[in-house]
């Protein structure tokens, strides 16, 4: 057969795998667009398909594996989970439970596309080539004299063009775990500066000042409205189907039914938060040095709200992750075609589907990664955070000066009490 009717041949097919499986691939973001065509100018069979395609990606989209296992990715580590992570043994571990994966899972129907593929070329060419009965003795497949040829490719443009490929690959997925990073970067920062700022107000208190259960609803306000204002950014980060009613259930438990209402119906809930946390400082009686000392501290919040904010609201350049889910996807469909020739020792070429079917596993696998860990917060234990701040903060407060039967010493001297007196049972800080 002249090699153009080849070629020909070739690219009907080619088009064909790729219009039929191509929605295989696509990431469910990109299934919306089918929300902007004006059905009133569809006719009813385009309607249908129309119906099916956005059903379709509707159920890849929050009710997909992938987005049910997402919680289940929150880890927080302690010492025990380390050391499993260091085991000797997670090799293997890791190997035996490959079909358990949850990265495998969310491909299914992406490696089931290619392996579709593998297994149709070997059909294909045992029927219009030759095959191999089970003594290795080949024998023409049933079409063999038609005009139809066996489909292969060489395998020099998928050499050339792997480097690119892993280039695209390994760009996405940097670029997506360093957003992951800097998101939990911002949570810890959100850590570390709750209980900064809950240990000055707590250190700076002057509690010759005011009454000791003046002193206690004070400090207890600042605890409460400093895990109010993370709680409100973690529910501003989170899908409200996930997240809406447990914060209102928490915020109602633990802040007065007046200021947690206040939060809920406000249109940005974490500048609500922060705002009652600037006015709890305000009130505290201290020094206004020492008061502008805690608000530097609660200004780094908003600095993690906005960076988290951005994080949240921009994805990676959409061009980029589409063009390198099309530059994968189509490069995995026709690679069958560039690995007939090669595998061609084993019987009737079978070698194809395990071989293929472990590559798609793992090159989609690590695009599946980058697109998991573009978008965080989903994935970080942001609850087990708030917790932990809920828990060091009210402890924070609950520390008095020489509780601990340290000494405890005023900064300024009077006439009867010079500068570094011991002061028994009392604190002289203004």
């Amino acid at each position: 057969m002249p090699t153009f009717q080849r070629a020909a041949l070739f690219a009907v097919l080619a088009v064909s795998q790729i219009t039929h499986g191509s929605g295989a691939f696509a990431p469910a973001h990109f299934g919306a667009r089918a929300n902007l065509v004006d059905k009133t100018t569809l006719t009813s069979s385009t309607t249908t398909s129309l119906a099916s395609l956005v059903q379709d990606d509707s159920a890849t989209g929050k009710d997909s594996y992938a987005e049910n296992s997402r919680k289940f990715r929150r880890t927080v580590y302690s010492h025990d989970e380390w050391v499993k992570h260091r085991s000797p043994d997670r090799f293997f571990k890791n190997l035996s439970t490959l079909g358990d994966s949850g990265i495998f899972k969310s491909l299914f129907k992406e490696v089931a596309a290619t392996t579709v593929v593998a297994t149709g070329l070997i059909v294909w060419n045992c029927i219009f080539g030759e095959y191999q009965d089970f003594s290795f003795v080949s024998h023409p497949g049933p079409m063999h004299d038609s005009l139809i040829p066996i489909l292969s490719l060489p395998l020099a443009p998928f050499t050339l063009s792997t480097s690119s490929l892993g280039l695209l690959l390994a760009f996405r997925t940097n670029t997506a775990y360093q957003r992951w990073d800097e998101a939990r970067k911002n949570w810890g920062m959100n850590i570390n500066h709750t209980r900064d700022l809950v240990r000055l107000g707590n250190a700076y208190y002057d509690r010759s000042a005011v009454s000791p259960e003046r002193a206690e609803d004070d400090l207890k306000r600042l605890s409460l409205c400093t895990w109010a204002f993370v709680r409100a950014m973690k529910r501003h980060l989170s899908p409200e189907w996930e997240d809406e009613e447990d914060f209102k259930i928490e915020m109602l438990e633990k802040l007065p039914k007046e200021q947690a209402e206040a939060i809920f119906a406000a249109a940005h809930r974490p500048n609500r938060a922060l705002q009652d946390l600037s006015l709890a400082i305000e009130n505290l009686p201290m020094h206004f040095i020492r008061k502008d000392e805690i608000h530097r501290a609660a200004t780094i919040f908003e600095d993690n709200l906005g960076s988290s904010e951005r994080l949240l609201s921009s994805p990676i350049p959409l061009f980029y992750s589409r063009h390198t889910a099309r530059f994968l996807s189509v490069w995995l469909l026709l690679l069958p075609f560039g690995l007939w020739e090669s595998l061609g020792a084993s019987w009737n070429h079978i070698d194809l589907i395990p071989a293929h079917f472990l590559l798609s596993i793992f090159l989609f696998g690590i695009e599946e990664i980058a697109t998991q860990l573009e978008e965080p917060f989903t994935i970080l234990p942001m609850q087990a955070f708030c917790d932990k701040i809920y828990n060091w903060c009210n402890e924070i407060v609950t520390f008095e000066p020489g509780d601990n039967g340290m000494p405890v010493y005023t900064n300024e001297g009077t006439p009867s009490v010079g500068p570094g007196t011991l002061i028994s049972g009392e604190v002289n800080i203004r």
